[in-house]
């Protein structure tokens, strides 16, 4: 799970990195060795997941806006902060459009149920693939084959058996906290290379209203700080998910990587 979790801060690299070519890889992160006894998990925080997950695959159609905060550590340590912003939409079991936006760059995803294409309006460049499969399982085939994290992607996980079978070094119930008008329930868990915190909606519709990821396993502990926004219910019109060639956009071949690495 810890994957996923960091696949919610990857937004601020997708967006801020350069540009001068589209490519499908991203970089990974190292792990570290756990050191936390146990009995530091509270079952109840533990649970909060897995309702919020439940909850999310319930969801048939919905938007999702997230404005994120992330840090790059420069080698004397300074921090930057960058910011970036990314737009969900989404009709399960099979249709899917993001788009992710900082200063500096622009990607947006499309998925209709058959093909999935990444495109980059600054640079009018696109790559497209086949695939026909649930949201969930193109979010993975994307990782495993291109090495590309969807921003949120954790939202395709929780709920499902490879959510539960997750482990942490603790957990715990945090309080509660607002997320603008929302009182929230505040989570923290520990797992191997990172500390995360999440806030959940306290009432019948559990949704994940602001996420937390601390790198642990870098000295600098850069930090991505992720508000969510919600529609649920959303209606989206099917044409969205198809993707278009505006004038002038160039296609190009997306390169899988190599067996070892998928």
């Amino acid at each position: 799970m810890r994957r996923q979790v960091l696949a919610i801060s990857v937004l601020l690299t997708t967006c801020v990195a350069s540009t001068a070519t589209m490519g499908w890889a991203q970089q990974g992160t190292p792990e570290r060795a756990s050191s936390s006894p146990a009995s530091n998990v509270d079952p109840d925080a533990v649970q909060a997941l897995h309702t919020m997950g439940s909850y999310l695959q319930s969801l048939q159609r919905f938007r999702v806006m997230t404005d994120l905060t992330g840090e790059r550590v420069l080698a004397d340590g300074q921090k930057l902060q960058h910011n970036a912003r990314a737009t969900l939409e989404i009709d399960r079991p099979n249709r899917l459009r993001a788009v992710m936006k900082s200063a500096r760059t622009e990607r947006e995803i499309f998925f209709n149920g058959k093909v999935a294409t990444l495109f980059s309006p600054q640079q009018k460049y696109y790559a497209s693939v086949p695939f026909e499969g649930t949201v969930g399982q193109l979010v993975e085939a994307l990782r495993a084959r291109y090495g590309v994290e969807l921003p949120l992607a954790d939202l395709f996980m929780w709920g499902t058996p490879e959510a539960r079978n997750q482990t942490f070094d603790s957990a715990m119930f945090a309080g509660q906290d607002y997320v603008g008008n929302d009182l929230c329930d505040h989570y923290a868990f520990r797992q191997p290379g990172i500390d995360w915190q999440i806030w959940i909606t306290g009432d019948d519709k559990p949704l994940p209203r602001k996420i937390v990821v601390t790198r642990t396993d870098d000295d600098a502990r850069p930090q991505s700080v992720s508000l969510l926004s919600w529609q649920p219910g959303f209606s989206v019109k099917p044409s969205t998910f198809d993707f278009r060639p505006p004038e002038g956009a160039k296609r190009i071949e997306a390169v899988k990587l190599p067996a070892n690495k998928g």
